[in-house]
């Protein structure tokens, strides 16, 4: 099965970005350029881990190759909505970081989900996966090129789209749903 390698290096615009209702929603990257659109679909968990350690490979780069970190854009940021149509390319399975010191820019690579996932319950579990499992190369994948004023706004923008969702009880720290909480707190009782 031949995979596909959608690089944009570098995209007109790169943003996470949610479809459907607080508590319903689908979480996508989102990448164009060049008259190309690619969204692929990820967990809310993979936005809010990957804003949180593509700031921990800035403040690594500026450390070890004294490279310029600037703000986020704070004067226009991008609250666009995803472009559309919004097509499902694949699942992420895999995210991926690197920053290129040859040309001072962060790399981002969203690698598909395999198609088969095995539970693992022993050594001989373990060998089967290894001969079943699609090798990553066989994966399609999601590569962009990234500034780090552009990682900036990444990084501001998904971190406000993680939180726009549910707002928390403020008793259990549980996501509270319009339609009711019932708050282990609370034995499941309303009040």
């Amino acid at each position: 099965m031949t995979h596909q390698v959608h690089a944009f290096e570098p995209p007109e615009r790169f943003v996470a970005g949610t479809v459907g209702a607080p508590g319903e929603r689908t979480f996508f990257l989102q990448a164009r350029g060049g008259g190309r659109l690619v969204s692929v679909a990820l967990e809310k968990v993979q936005v809010s881990l990957l804003a949180e350690k593509l700031e921990e490979l800035l403040t690594e780069a500026h450390r070890r190759f004294g490279v310029e970190l600037p703000e986020p854009t704070a004067a226009l940021p991008d609250n666009d909505p995803l472009d559309t149509p919004v097509d499902e390319e694949f699942r992420v399975g895999t995210l991926g970081l690197a920053f290129d010191v040859d040309t001072a820019t962060v790399v981002i690579e969203a690698i598909a989900a395999g198609e088969t996932e095995i539970e693992l319950g022993g050594a001989e579990d373990a060998a089967a996966v290894d001969e079943d499992e699609e090798p990553a190369e066989d994966l399609d994948r999601l590569r962009v090129r990234l500034t780090p004023a552009a990682t900036r706004d990444f990084i501001e923008r998904a971190r406000r789209v993680v939180a726009a969702g549910r707002p928390p009880c403020p008793l259990c720290g549980q996501p509270l749903d319009p339609a009711g909480h019932l708050c282990p707190r609370h034995n499941g009782y309303h009040r």
